[in-house]
């Protein structure tokens, strides 16, 4: 069964997708950027600002689905400059302590141009 899920308090999708979608006991979370979930807008600052508002966002929408951070699995990390990497991880270990994912880090461009981080994940929930 395949359930697309939209929780309360999470930014709205600017595009056509969901925030998550449920396949079985996998919960793919789409890519997060760094919106604030009670303006709806961009929250542009600093690495650690971005990437701990990502991750919060995150956390919200998997708590949406019953699940939490140490369900998950695998995390991909894009960063539009690869030398926040070091600030990135400090934020990241916070967010996951010792349940630590699967993860890939890659240095990309964005749309938007003043965005630093973008992260999507898959977790993993009976």
């Amino acid at each position: 069964m395949i359930e697309r899920i939209h929780p309360a308090g999470v930014p709205t999708p600017r595009a056509p997708y969901s925030p998550a979608v449920r396949a079985g006991n996998f919960i793919y979370v789409s890519g997060q950027g760094p919106i604030d979930p009670a303006t709806n807008q961009f929250s542009i600052g600093t690495i650690e600002h971005e990437v701990h508002l990502v991750l919060s966002n995150i956390e919200r929408i998997l708590a949406g689905c019953g699940a939490t951070m140490k369900d998950v699995i695998k995390v991909n990390v894009y960063l539009r400059n690869g030398d926040d990497f070091q600030a990135m991880n400090g934020v990241f270990a916070q967010f996951f302590g010792e349940a630590k994912p699967a993860r890939t880090t890659i240095e990309c461009k964005f749309a938007n141009k003043e965005m630093k981080v973008e992260i999507d994940c898959i977790a993993y929930k009976e």
